[in-house]
């Protein structure tokens, strides 16, 4: 990834905008992201639905009862599921994903482009897509009504919910319903003796035994060590002015869980497929943390009176995170959590999910909005028909390395932005001579003072030392903790209220102050 540097080392920083509204096209030009698309793209994109006359021998599923299920603000629809039941308890889930392959002719201008941005970026205020929105929310968003082409993964489940037998197959599906996440979660909350909701009784019945089954495989996934660590997912509004309105924390219920289970199971059943078979792809690496981050853990936990135990092993370092769900400080021992994990990675030479406990893992369920999973879509296609589905190893390291930049890079800029919004609202503050009082918790002490961070903004900053106590400050090495003889103590995890008393954007620094009481 291009590192934004200072000649003295320092991180640099997008600058802000002239004005909010700006913001977002000065993170654009730092990180070198593109909006518009060339002219040979355009034309082409335009030419891409006579593809859609031309589909090919496919399975039609137009019959069949097939959903998609995302947010409110979704504005394309990749994935769709169904749900068949056969004898004994078994089931067969269907995850349909659009088949973006089939309109995207490699090394052509489309494909050269989606390559050279890898992924779609997502800012607060507009999305910068992959592919071109005669593609993205056009021939290849499964909208429902309308005849879509789909790269459909069937996988049977016994009644306890491990996989018997997976197949694959390209196939025309019309989706009959789009539901949101939390039309869903009514349904599930419900159950089948709700006698209103938002479906049919068939239509809710379908909907309860996917969740059932996610459900399942949830647990089972679990029990082989997969780390529970999700936290509820903060999105950012503004108004028509680009000033931060507010940040809805919106929850991982187990909507959003139904969704993620079926799309894990099918990006794990590709990747099983096509590795066990020869095939190597782009996997979804992502590697056990190192000793040394864990033994930082270890000694940040030990100063919140959190004892780790022996997490020798994944399915120990698994109980662990049970054991703390519900410590009051939960959220900050999560984020303490993952502080200590690697980052996951695209790689062309070694499989493995730690995260999610999965042996075989790639990304096959997004191609409109990542290339690795329009590549793996283009390598079990070529599978299923016989034909040579390797990739030279040499080209395949070449875009695991370019598609995780590309990865890294779009999390940066959607970070900055964020960070430049939040930063103008603390900014805003100090200039109209606001003083809003915070409630903040302590994430880390240092000999010069302690960092706090602010849950409802997910803003941190330092609480200087200076300003903790009116009489000397001394800090703790061994305990990491901060105390004033006779004048109180700061440790993580402790509870403060604060300020805000100076904003640095050049050095993207924020300082509070203690609210004295």
């Amino acid at each position: 990834m291009k590192k934004f540097k200072e000649d003295d080392g320092r991180v640099k920083f997008p600058p802000p905008g002239r004005t909010p509204r700006e913001d977002t096209a000065a993170v654009m030009k730092f990180y070198g992201l593109e909006g518009e698309f060339p002219p040979d793209v355009l034309a082409e994109a335009k030419l891409a639905g006579e593809r859609a006359n031309s589909p090919g021998k496919r399975l039609d599923l137009r019959k069949m009862f097939i959903f998609t299920c995302d947010p409110v603000t979704a504005r394309d629809y990749d994935d769709a599921l169904s749900l068949e039941h056969r004898r004994g308890g078994a089931v067969v889930l269907g995850v349909h994903i659009a088949d973006v392959s089939h309109f995207v002719t490699p090394g052509g201008a489309i494909d050269r482009e989606a390559f050279r941005r890898s992924t779609s970026v997502y800012f607060a205020d507009r999305v910068l897509p992959m592919l071109p929105e005669e593609l993205s929310n056009g021939v290849c968003s499964l909208v429902p009504g309308e005849d879509r082409l789909a790269f459909s993964v069937f996988l049977t489940f016994d009644g306890e919910g491990r996989m018997t037998g997976r197949s694959f197959a390209k196939s025309v599906i019309r989706s009959k319903a789009r539901f949101t996440y939390e039309q869903v979660m009514r349904v599930i909350s419900g159950g089948r003796k709700a006698k209103s909701g938002p479906l049919g009784r068939k239509e809710r019945e379908t909907v309860l035994a996917i969740h059932e089954l996610a459900q399942k495989l949830r647990a089972r996934r679990f029990a082989a060590g997969a780390l529970d660590i999700e936290t509820p997912e903060a999105e950012v509004e503004l108004d028509a002015e680009g000033e931060l309105a507010g940040i809805v924390t919106r929850p991982y219920d187990e909507s959003h869980q139904m969704v993620e289970e079926c799309m894990v199971a099918a990006n794990e059943a590709v990747a099983t497929e096509l590795w066990t078979n020869g095939v190597k792809t782009l996997s979804r690496l992502h590697e056990p943390p190192e000793e040394e981050k864990l033994l930082m853990l270890r000694a940040d936990m030990r100063g919140l009176g959190v004892k780790m135990g022996n997490i020798a092993n994944q399915k120990a370092f698994a109980r662990f995170l049970q054991t703390i769900k519900r410590h009051p400080l939960y959220p900050t021992l999560a984020v303490m959590v993952l502080r200590s994990m690697k980052r996951a990675v695209y790689d062309s030479t070694k499989m493995g999910h730690f995260g999610l406990a999965k042996r075989f893992y790639a990304h096959f369920t997004s191609p409109i909005r990542r290339y690795p999973d329009l590549t793996l879509h283009r390598q079990l296609t070529a599978y299923l028909a016989g034909t040579d589905s390797r990739v030279p190893p040499r080209k395949l390291a070449k875009w695991a390395e370019h598609a995780s930049q590309a990865e890294e890079t779009a999390a940066e800029a959607e970070r900055a932005l964020l960070e430049i919004k939040k930063f103008r609202l603390m900014e805003d503050q100090l200039k109209t001579r606001q003083t809003i009082d915070y409630d903040a918790i302590v994430v880390k002490c240092a000999p010069f003072g302690c960092f706090v961070e602010i849950p409802e903004l997910a803003v941190s900053g330092l609480v200087h030392i200076s300003l903790l106590s009116r009489r000397y400050v001394a800090y703790n090495e061994s305990d990491h903790t901060l105390s004033a003889p006779g004048g109180g103590s700061w440790r993580i995890g402790d509870r403060i209220r604060v300020h805000v008393a100076r904003v640095d954007f050049a050095l993207r620094r924020i300082d509070f102050t203690p609210v004295r009481r």
